[in-house]
Order: structure tokens, then C-alpha cells, then sequence
């Protein structure tokens, strides 16, 4: 295996993690934020605090997915199944794309007013 080819793999498997964490980071907000009820003004503030943590942890999560994503762009870009395969294939990659940069947008709209209050 070659340097190049190494790197595409290591950048797929940096991407996947990413999403793993941004997801994690945002259904821990939800979790935190739930725990908020009842509980003494001291310990509130430690749990904004850690969803503060999780809120940056996920834009920084964020920011790796969009850039390794972009290196898939450039990467993936050989037409292996032949050519009705791949305009399907393309097709659905963009499909896939708006429904991810939905939930995204979905996710930051649900968490933010639980973080920023």
C-alpha cells in the first residue's frame, strides 16, 4: 500500500470518527440538560458548564468533518462501478449531504438554547 492510499483511508477513518463524536457531544447536551431539574444552583452551574464543553467539542468535531470531507471530495473520484453507477452513486452522495447538513443544522438548533440559556 502506498502513502497516498494510506492517507485516504486514514482520512475516511478520521471522518467517521468526527461525525461519531459530533453525535455524541450533542446527545450528551440533551442528556445534561435533563439533569438540570431540581437540582441546587451549584450543581446546575456545573452542568452548563459541561455542556459548554460538549457544545465546543462538537463545532470543533464540526470543523474536522467538513475538512475531511472536502479531502474525500478530491479523493474519491475515480469511477469504479462505470458510469450509470456513478451518476447514481453521485447522485445519492448529494442526497446524503442535504439530509446530513439538516440534521446538523437540527441538532445545533435543538442543543443551542439548551447550552446558551
Amino acid at each position: 500500500m502506498n502513502v497516498k492510499n494510506a492517507a485516504v483511508i486514514l482520512n475516511g477513518f478520521v471522518h467517521d470518527f468526527a461525525a461519531g463524536i459530533w453525535l455524541a457531544a450533542i446527545a450528551a447536551i440533551v442528556l445534561i440538560h435533563r439533569m438540570h431539574g431540581g437540582q441546587p444552583t451549584e450543581i446546575v452551574a456545573i452542568l452548563n458548564r459541561l455542556e459548554h464543553i460538549f457544545f465546543w467539542a462538537s463545532v470543533v468535531a464540526m470543523v474536522v468533518i467538513m475538512a475531511t470531507g472536502a479531502g474525500r471530495t478530491f479523493t474519491y473520484v475515480e469511477n469504479w462501478y462505470g458510469p450509470d453507477a456513478e451518476k447514481v452513486r453521485r447522485r445519492m452522495l448529494i442526497i446524503k449531504h442535504l439530509v446530513l447538513f439538516a440534521t446538523f443544522g437540527a441538532g445545533y438548533l435543538c442543543v443551542y438554547g439548551m447550552v446558551f440559556h
